[in-house]
Protein backbone atom coordinates (compact mmCIF):
# COMPACT_ATOMS: atom_id res chain seq x y z
CA UNK A 1 0.00 0.00 0.00
CA UNK A 2 1.39 3.42 -0.94
CA UNK A 3 -1.24 5.73 0.50
CA UNK A 4 -4.87 5.91 1.46
CA UNK A 5 -6.24 6.29 -2.06
CA UNK A 6 -3.75 4.16 -4.06
CA UNK A 7 -3.15 0.51 -3.31
CA UNK A 8 -0.45 -1.84 -4.53
CA UNK A 9 -1.42 -5.44 -5.30
CA UNK A 10 1.29 -8.08 -5.73
CA UNK A 11 0.77 -11.34 -7.61
CA UNK A 12 -0.25 -14.30 -5.45
CA UNK A 13 0.26 -18.08 -5.59
CA UNK A 14 -3.12 -18.95 -4.08
CA UNK A 15 -5.82 -17.92 -1.59
CA UNK A 16 -5.91 -19.73 1.72
CA UNK A 17 -7.60 -19.29 5.08
CA UNK A 18 -10.98 -18.42 6.56
CA UNK A 19 -13.09 -15.28 6.61
CA UNK A 20 -16.32 -14.06 8.17
CA UNK A 21 -17.78 -11.19 6.20
CA UNK A 22 -19.40 -7.97 7.42
CA UNK A 23 -23.18 -8.03 7.55
CA UNK A 24 -25.09 -8.07 4.29
CA UNK A 25 -25.44 -4.52 3.02
CA UNK A 26 -28.91 -5.06 1.52
CA UNK A 27 -30.27 -6.55 4.75
CA UNK A 28 -28.55 -3.95 6.97
CA UNK A 29 -30.22 -1.07 5.11
CA UNK A 30 -33.66 -2.65 5.30
CA UNK A 31 -33.45 -3.75 8.94
CA UNK A 32 -32.28 -0.28 10.01
CA UNK A 33 -35.11 1.48 8.14
CA UNK A 34 -37.81 -0.88 9.39
CA UNK A 35 -36.39 -0.79 12.91
CA UNK A 36 -36.80 3.00 12.84
CA UNK A 37 -40.56 2.75 12.19
CA UNK A 38 -41.18 -0.28 14.43
CA UNK A 39 -42.41 -0.28 18.04
CA UNK A 40 -39.59 -1.06 20.49
CA UNK A 41 -35.80 -1.42 20.31
CA UNK A 42 -34.30 -3.35 17.38
CA UNK A 43 -30.91 -4.93 18.13
CA UNK A 44 -28.74 -5.86 15.17
CA UNK A 45 -25.46 -7.81 15.37
CA UNK A 46 -22.92 -7.86 12.49
CA UNK A 47 -24.35 -4.69 10.93
CA UNK A 48 -22.60 -3.72 7.68
CA UNK A 49 -19.38 -1.77 8.18
CA UNK A 50 -19.78 0.06 4.86
CA UNK A 51 -20.25 3.79 4.43
CA UNK A 52 -23.54 3.27 2.56
CA UNK A 53 -25.25 1.74 5.60
CA UNK A 54 -23.73 4.47 7.79
CA UNK A 55 -25.50 6.94 5.46
CA UNK A 56 -28.79 5.21 6.23
CA UNK A 57 -28.17 5.49 9.98
CA UNK A 58 -27.25 9.17 9.59
CA UNK A 59 -30.50 9.92 7.75
CA UNK A 60 -32.52 8.09 10.41
CA UNK A 61 -30.88 10.15 13.17
CA UNK A 62 -31.85 13.33 11.31
CA UNK A 63 -35.45 12.01 11.26
CA UNK A 64 -35.53 11.79 15.06
CA UNK A 65 -34.54 8.12 15.42
CA UNK A 66 -32.17 7.42 18.30
CA UNK A 67 -29.63 4.65 17.81
CA UNK A 68 -26.41 3.49 19.41
CA UNK A 69 -23.54 1.71 17.70
CA UNK A 70 -20.91 -0.40 19.41
CA UNK A 71 -18.56 -1.82 16.79
CA UNK A 72 -20.76 -3.90 14.49
CA UNK A 73 -23.71 -3.93 16.92
CA UNK A 74 -26.47 -1.37 16.40
CA UNK A 75 -29.49 -0.74 18.63
CA UNK A 76 -32.29 1.32 17.06
CA UNK A 77 -35.01 2.88 19.21
CA UNK A 78 -38.09 2.58 17.03
CA UNK A 79 -40.47 5.53 16.83
CA UNK A 80 -43.42 3.65 15.39
CA UNK A 81 -44.80 4.78 12.05
CA UNK A 82 -44.33 8.54 12.64
CA UNK A 83 -40.90 10.03 12.07
CA UNK A 84 -39.84 13.62 12.78
CA UNK A 85 -39.27 16.21 10.04
CA UNK A 86 -35.61 17.09 9.53
CA UNK A 87 -34.67 20.76 9.32
CA UNK A 88 -31.64 19.82 7.21
CA UNK A 89 -31.40 17.85 3.95
CA UNK A 90 -30.97 14.10 4.44
CA UNK A 91 -27.50 13.23 3.16
CA UNK A 92 -27.50 9.83 1.48
CA UNK A 93 -23.79 10.07 0.56
CA UNK A 94 -23.02 7.58 -2.22
CA UNK A 95 -25.92 5.30 -1.33
CA UNK A 96 -28.61 4.81 -3.96
CA UNK A 97 -30.10 2.17 -1.65
CA UNK A 98 -30.61 4.78 1.07
CA UNK A 99 -32.20 7.32 -1.25
CA UNK A 100 -34.51 4.91 -3.07
CA UNK A 101 -35.76 2.86 -0.12
CA UNK A 102 -36.00 5.69 2.40
CA UNK A 103 -38.10 7.61 -0.14
CA UNK A 104 -40.78 4.93 0.24
CA UNK A 105 -40.97 5.53 4.00
CA UNK A 106 -40.84 9.32 3.62
CA UNK A 107 -43.71 9.13 1.11
CA UNK A 108 -45.85 8.03 4.07
CA UNK A 109 -44.78 10.88 6.39
CA UNK A 110 -46.92 14.06 6.52
CA UNK A 111 -44.02 16.47 6.06
CA UNK A 112 -41.50 17.57 3.44
CA UNK A 113 -38.08 15.95 3.23
CA UNK A 114 -35.14 16.72 0.98
CA UNK A 115 -32.70 13.95 0.04
CA UNK A 116 -29.26 14.80 -1.29
CA UNK A 117 -26.19 12.76 -2.25
CA UNK A 118 -22.58 13.03 -3.35
CA UNK A 119 -21.53 13.86 -6.91
CA UNK A 120 -21.88 10.26 -8.07
CA UNK A 121 -25.34 9.74 -6.55
CA UNK A 122 -26.50 13.11 -7.89
CA UNK A 123 -25.99 11.73 -11.43
CA UNK A 124 -28.11 8.63 -10.86
CA UNK A 125 -31.69 8.62 -12.22
CA UNK A 126 -34.55 8.37 -9.68
CA UNK A 127 -37.52 8.28 -12.07
CA UNK A 128 -38.13 4.63 -11.18
CA UNK A 129 -39.23 5.53 -7.67
CA UNK A 130 -40.61 9.01 -8.41
CA UNK A 131 -43.31 7.85 -10.82
CA UNK A 132 -44.91 5.05 -8.71
CA UNK A 133 -44.64 7.02 -5.45
CA UNK A 134 -46.43 9.91 -7.14
CA UNK A 135 -49.11 7.44 -8.24
CA UNK A 136 -49.55 6.56 -4.56
CA UNK A 137 -50.10 10.23 -3.68
CA UNK A 138 -46.67 11.57 -2.68
CA UNK A 139 -45.60 14.90 -4.16
CA UNK A 140 -42.01 14.68 -5.40
CA UNK A 141 -39.80 17.14 -7.23
CA UNK A 142 -36.29 16.43 -8.51
CA UNK A 143 -33.49 18.11 -10.42
CA UNK A 144 -33.19 17.89 -14.21
CA UNK A 145 -33.82 14.43 -15.70
CA UNK A 146 -35.26 13.15 -12.39
CA UNK A 147 -31.91 13.25 -10.65
CA UNK A 148 -31.25 14.16 -6.98
CA UNK A 149 -31.81 16.14 -4.90
CA UNK A 150 -35.36 14.90 -4.25
CA UNK A 151 -38.01 16.82 -2.32
CA UNK A 152 -40.82 14.62 -0.99
CA UNK A 153 -44.07 15.80 0.58
CA UNK A 154 -45.73 12.64 1.86
CA UNK A 155 -48.85 11.48 3.66
CA UNK A 156 -52.29 10.14 2.68
CA UNK A 157 -51.05 7.41 0.38
CA UNK A 158 -53.29 5.09 -1.58
CA UNK A 159 -52.49 1.53 -2.61
CA UNK A 160 -51.56 0.79 -6.22
CA UNK A 161 -50.99 -2.17 -8.48
CA UNK A 162 -47.75 -1.51 -10.28
CA UNK A 163 -45.75 -3.38 -12.91
CA UNK A 164 -42.10 -2.36 -12.73
CA UNK A 165 -40.66 -1.57 -16.18
CA UNK A 166 -37.13 -2.50 -15.03
CA UNK A 167 -36.23 -5.10 -12.40
CA UNK A 168 -34.91 -3.47 -9.22
CA UNK A 169 -34.99 -4.85 -5.69
CA UNK A 170 -34.46 -1.33 -4.31
CA UNK A 171 -37.50 0.04 -6.13
CA UNK A 172 -39.59 -2.95 -5.08
CA UNK A 173 -38.61 -2.44 -1.43
CA UNK A 174 -39.30 1.29 -1.65
CA UNK A 175 -42.84 0.70 -2.89
CA UNK A 176 -43.56 -2.04 -0.34
CA UNK A 177 -42.32 0.27 2.43
CA UNK A 178 -44.66 2.97 1.12
CA UNK A 179 -47.41 0.34 1.07
CA UNK A 180 -47.13 0.07 4.86
CA UNK A 181 -48.66 3.57 5.05
CA UNK A 182 -51.18 3.26 2.18
CA UNK A 183 -54.86 2.43 2.48
CA UNK A 184 -55.54 -0.88 0.70
CA UNK A 185 -53.33 -3.54 -0.88
CA UNK A 186 -50.26 -2.47 -2.84
CA UNK A 187 -49.06 -5.09 -5.34
CA UNK A 188 -45.76 -4.92 -7.21
CA UNK A 189 -45.05 -7.08 -10.26
CA UNK A 190 -41.45 -7.53 -11.42
CA UNK A 191 -40.34 -8.32 -14.99
CA UNK A 192 -37.92 -10.89 -13.52
CA UNK A 193 -37.57 -11.94 -9.90
CA UNK A 194 -35.06 -9.91 -7.90
CA UNK A 195 -33.62 -10.38 -4.40
CA UNK A 196 -36.38 -10.61 -1.80
CA UNK A 197 -34.65 -9.11 1.25
CA UNK A 198 -37.33 -6.42 1.52
CA UNK A 199 -40.18 -8.89 1.66
CA UNK A 200 -38.39 -11.12 4.18
CA UNK A 201 -37.43 -8.11 6.34
CA UNK A 202 -41.02 -6.87 6.40
CA UNK A 203 -42.19 -10.32 7.51
CA UNK A 204 -39.45 -10.45 10.17
CA UNK A 205 -40.80 -7.18 11.60
CA UNK A 206 -44.33 -8.63 11.69
CA UNK A 207 -45.82 -7.28 8.46
CA UNK A 208 -48.23 -9.38 6.41
CA UNK A 209 -46.63 -9.68 2.96
CA UNK A 210 -47.82 -12.00 0.20
CA UNK A 211 -45.18 -13.32 -2.24
CA UNK A 212 -46.08 -15.33 -5.32
CA UNK A 213 -43.93 -15.74 -8.41
CA UNK A 214 -43.03 -12.22 -9.57
CA UNK A 215 -45.64 -10.47 -7.38
CA UNK A 216 -45.23 -9.03 -3.89
CA UNK A 217 -48.25 -7.52 -2.11
CA UNK A 218 -48.67 -5.68 1.20
CA UNK A 219 -51.85 -4.39 2.83
CA UNK A 220 -51.70 -1.08 4.67
CA UNK A 221 -51.69 0.51 7.05
CA UNK A 222 -49.67 -1.89 9.22
CA UNK A 223 -47.51 -1.39 12.31
CA UNK A 224 -44.19 -3.17 12.83
CA UNK A 225 -42.58 -4.61 15.96
CA UNK A 226 -38.87 -4.60 16.80
CA UNK A 227 -36.59 -7.61 16.30
CA UNK A 228 -33.22 -8.94 17.43
CA UNK A 229 -31.12 -10.27 14.57
CA UNK A 230 -27.62 -11.39 13.62
CA UNK A 231 -27.15 -10.17 10.04
CA UNK A 232 -25.57 -12.82 7.80
CA UNK A 233 -22.35 -12.14 5.88
CA UNK A 234 -22.68 -10.30 2.58
CA UNK A 235 -22.67 -12.62 -0.46
CA UNK A 236 -21.77 -9.74 -2.81
CA UNK A 237 -18.64 -9.16 -0.70
CA UNK A 238 -17.95 -12.91 -0.66
CA UNK A 239 -17.94 -12.84 -4.47
CA UNK A 240 -14.53 -11.14 -4.48
CA UNK A 241 -12.94 -13.86 -2.35
CA UNK A 242 -14.70 -16.66 -4.23
CA UNK A 243 -13.37 -15.29 -7.52
CA UNK A 244 -9.91 -14.78 -6.01
CA UNK A 245 -9.87 -18.42 -4.85
CA UNK A 246 -11.08 -19.49 -8.30
CA UNK A 247 -7.93 -18.07 -9.90
CA UNK A 248 -5.66 -20.70 -8.32
CA UNK A 249 -6.18 -24.50 -8.27
CA UNK A 250 -4.34 -24.71 -4.92
CA UNK A 251 -6.73 -22.33 -3.11
CA UNK A 252 -8.57 -23.46 0.05
CA UNK A 253 -11.00 -21.01 1.62
CA UNK A 254 -13.68 -21.19 4.34
CA UNK A 255 -16.42 -18.53 4.52
CA UNK A 256 -18.62 -18.77 7.63
CA UNK A 257 -22.05 -17.30 8.52
CA UNK A 258 -22.72 -16.33 4.91
CA UNK A 259 -26.11 -15.21 3.61
CA UNK A 260 -27.38 -17.85 1.16
CA UNK A 261 -30.64 -16.26 0.05
CA UNK A 262 -31.88 -18.23 -2.99
CA UNK A 263 -32.57 -14.98 -4.90
CA UNK A 264 -28.86 -14.14 -4.52
CA UNK A 265 -27.12 -17.52 -4.56
CA UNK A 266 -27.08 -18.04 -8.34
CA UNK A 267 -23.48 -16.82 -8.06
CA UNK A 268 -22.59 -20.12 -6.37
CA UNK A 269 -24.33 -22.13 -9.11
CA UNK A 270 -22.47 -20.16 -11.78
CA UNK A 271 -19.03 -20.58 -10.20
CA UNK A 272 -19.68 -24.27 -9.55
CA UNK A 273 -20.65 -24.67 -13.20
CA UNK A 274 -17.40 -22.97 -14.19
CA UNK A 275 -15.44 -25.52 -12.16
CA UNK A 276 -14.92 -23.98 -8.69
CA UNK A 277 -15.46 -26.63 -6.00
CA UNK A 278 -17.87 -25.32 -3.36
CA UNK A 279 -19.50 -27.31 -0.56
CA UNK A 280 -22.14 -25.81 1.73
CA UNK A 281 -22.44 -26.85 5.38
CA UNK A 282 -24.31 -25.75 8.51
CA UNK A 283 -27.34 -24.30 6.70
CA UNK A 284 -29.96 -22.67 8.95
CA UNK A 285 -32.73 -20.09 8.63
CA UNK A 286 -32.73 -16.78 10.51
CA UNK A 287 -35.67 -14.38 10.08
CA UNK A 288 -36.43 -16.04 6.74
CA UNK A 289 -32.84 -15.67 5.47
CA UNK A 290 -30.73 -18.78 4.83
CA UNK A 291 -27.26 -18.75 6.39
CA UNK A 292 -24.47 -21.28 5.85
CA UNK A 293 -20.75 -22.01 5.67
CA UNK A 294 -18.81 -22.49 2.43
CA UNK A 295 -15.76 -24.69 1.91
CA UNK A 296 -14.07 -23.59 -1.33
CA UNK A 297 -11.34 -25.35 -3.32
CA UNK A 298 -9.75 -23.82 -6.42
CA UNK A 299 -9.85 -25.43 -9.86
CA UNK A 300 -9.24 -24.60 -13.50
CA UNK A 301 -12.16 -22.42 -14.63
CA UNK A 302 -14.31 -22.86 -17.69
CA UNK A 303 -16.17 -19.90 -19.19
CA UNK A 304 -19.80 -18.81 -18.98
CA UNK A 305 -22.52 -16.74 -20.61
CA UNK A 306 -24.52 -14.45 -18.31
CA UNK A 307 -27.84 -13.23 -19.71
CA UNK A 308 -31.30 -12.26 -18.41
CA UNK A 309 -32.78 -13.27 -15.97
CA UNK A 310 -29.42 -14.22 -14.42
CA UNK A 311 -27.91 -10.81 -15.22
CA UNK A 312 -30.31 -9.17 -12.76
CA UNK A 313 -29.48 -11.78 -10.10
CA UNK A 314 -25.73 -11.08 -10.51
CA UNK A 315 -25.82 -7.32 -11.04
CA UNK A 316 -23.41 -6.58 -8.15
CA UNK A 317 -21.15 -9.55 -8.89
CA UNK A 318 -20.63 -8.98 -12.63
CA UNK A 319 -17.64 -6.59 -12.19
CA UNK A 320 -15.52 -9.22 -10.44
CA UNK A 321 -16.70 -12.03 -12.75
CA UNK A 322 -15.69 -9.88 -15.72
CA UNK A 323 -12.36 -9.06 -14.08
CA UNK A 324 -11.39 -12.75 -13.87
CA UNK A 325 -12.90 -13.67 -17.27
CA UNK A 326 -9.57 -13.48 -19.18
CA UNK A 327 -8.13 -16.19 -16.90
CA UNK A 328 -10.92 -18.68 -17.69
CA UNK A 329 -10.53 -21.28 -20.42
CA UNK A 330 -13.39 -20.07 -22.59
CA UNK A 331 -14.03 -16.48 -21.50
CA UNK A 332 -17.22 -14.84 -20.27
CA UNK A 333 -19.97 -13.12 -22.24
CA UNK A 334 -22.30 -10.72 -20.44
CA UNK A 335 -25.64 -9.68 -21.97
CA UNK A 336 -28.69 -7.63 -20.92
CA UNK A 337 -26.60 -5.54 -18.51
CA UNK A 338 -27.45 -1.95 -19.51
CA UNK A 339 -28.22 -1.34 -15.81
CA UNK A 340 -24.46 -1.43 -15.13
CA UNK A 341 -24.07 1.85 -17.02
CA UNK A 342 -25.97 3.80 -14.33
CA UNK A 343 -24.32 2.45 -11.19
CA UNK A 344 -21.67 4.31 -9.14
CA UNK A 345 -19.76 4.44 -12.42
CA UNK A 346 -20.48 3.24 -15.94
CA UNK A 347 -19.31 -0.21 -14.91
CA UNK A 348 -19.19 -1.67 -18.42
CA UNK A 349 -16.89 1.14 -19.55
CA UNK A 350 -14.79 0.94 -16.36
CA UNK A 351 -14.30 -2.83 -16.71
CA UNK A 352 -13.32 -2.43 -20.36
CA UNK A 353 -10.85 0.35 -19.61
CA UNK A 354 -9.09 -1.55 -16.84
CA UNK A 355 -8.93 -4.88 -18.65
CA UNK A 356 -7.41 -3.17 -21.69
CA UNK A 357 -4.91 -1.40 -19.41
CA UNK A 358 -3.82 -4.90 -18.31
CA UNK A 359 -3.41 -5.97 -21.95
CA UNK A 360 -6.64 -7.94 -22.28
CA UNK A 361 -8.86 -8.18 -25.33
CA UNK A 362 -12.42 -7.04 -24.58
CA UNK A 363 -15.41 -6.35 -26.80
CA UNK A 364 -17.66 -3.70 -25.23
CA UNK A 365 -21.28 -3.71 -26.34
CA UNK A 366 -24.16 -1.35 -25.46
CA UNK A 367 -25.63 -3.89 -23.03
CA UNK A 368 -22.65 -6.05 -22.11
CA UNK A 369 -19.18 -7.42 -22.76
CA UNK A 370 -17.47 -10.32 -24.50
CA UNK A 371 -14.16 -11.20 -22.85
CA UNK A 372 -12.17 -14.05 -24.46
CA UNK A 373 -10.48 -16.58 -22.21
CA UNK A 374 -6.98 -17.97 -21.94
CA UNK A 375 -5.35 -14.53 -21.78
CA UNK A 376 -2.27 -13.40 -19.85
CA UNK A 377 -2.61 -10.05 -18.09
CA UNK A 378 0.06 -7.57 -17.08
CA UNK A 379 0.06 -5.54 -13.89
CA UNK A 380 -0.23 -1.80 -14.38
CA UNK A 381 -1.95 1.39 -13.27
CA UNK A 382 -5.71 0.97 -12.96
CA UNK A 383 -8.51 3.32 -11.95
CA UNK A 384 -11.35 2.62 -9.54
CA UNK A 385 -13.47 5.31 -11.25
CA UNK A 386 -14.63 6.15 -7.72
CA UNK A 387 -16.54 2.85 -7.66
CA UNK A 388 -16.08 0.41 -4.78
CA UNK A 389 -16.91 -2.70 -6.82
CA UNK A 390 -14.49 -1.75 -9.60
CA UNK A 391 -11.66 -1.16 -7.07
CA UNK A 392 -12.24 -4.54 -5.41
CA UNK A 393 -12.80 -6.45 -8.68
CA UNK A 394 -9.47 -5.37 -10.13
CA UNK A 395 -7.61 -6.08 -6.90
CA UNK A 396 -8.74 -9.66 -7.53
CA UNK A 397 -7.71 -9.62 -11.20
CA UNK A 398 -4.29 -8.25 -10.18
CA UNK A 399 -3.55 -11.33 -8.05
CA UNK A 400 -2.83 -13.40 -11.19
CA UNK A 401 -1.34 -10.66 -13.36
CA UNK A 402 2.33 -10.63 -14.28
CA UNK A 403 3.91 -7.87 -12.20
CA UNK A 404 2.53 -5.48 -9.60
CA UNK A 405 -0.67 -3.45 -10.01
CA UNK A 406 -1.57 -0.05 -8.59
CA UNK A 407 -5.26 0.82 -8.19
CA UNK A 408 -5.98 4.54 -7.98
CA UNK A 409 -8.87 5.64 -5.78
CA UNK A 410 -8.95 2.32 -3.94
CA UNK A 411 -10.38 4.07 -0.86
CA UNK A 412 -13.76 3.91 -2.63
CA UNK A 413 -14.01 0.40 -1.14
CA UNK A 414 -15.15 2.01 2.14
CA UNK A 415 -18.61 2.35 0.56
CA UNK A 416 -19.34 -1.34 1.09
CA UNK A 417 -16.32 -3.04 2.68
CA UNK A 418 -13.70 -0.85 4.43
CA UNK A 419 -11.64 -3.86 5.56
CA UNK A 420 -11.47 -5.49 2.11
CA UNK A 421 -7.84 -4.88 1.21
CA UNK A 422 -6.53 -5.96 4.62
CA UNK A 423 -8.56 -9.19 4.44
CA UNK A 424 -7.44 -9.89 0.86
CA UNK A 425 -3.80 -9.40 1.86
CA UNK A 426 -4.27 -11.79 4.81
CA UNK A 427 -5.70 -14.51 2.56
CA UNK A 428 -3.29 -14.10 -0.39
CA UNK A 429 -0.22 -16.34 -0.37
CA UNK A 430 2.59 -14.64 -2.31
Amino acid sequence: MSNESNILIKPARNISGSVRLPGDKSISHRYAMLGAIAEGATRLQNFSTGADCASTLGCLKALGVNWQRDGNSVTIEGRGPKLEASSDPLDCGNSGSTMRMLSGILAGQPFTSELIGDTSLSRRPMARIISPLQMMGARITAAENDRPPLRILGGNLKAIEYTMPVASAQVKSSLLFAGLFAAGETCIEEPVRTRDHGELALRAFGADVTIRDKHACIRGPQNLRAIEANIPGDLSSAAFFLCAAALFPESQLTISDLGMNPTRSYLLDLLTGMGLRISVTQIEEKHGELVGELQVHGAALRGATIASPHTEMLIDEIPVLAAIAPYTADGIEIRDATELRVKESDRLAAITSNLRAMGAQVEERPDGLRIPGNQRLQGGELDSFGDHRIAMAFAVAALRAEGETTIRGADSAVISYPEFFQVLERLARH
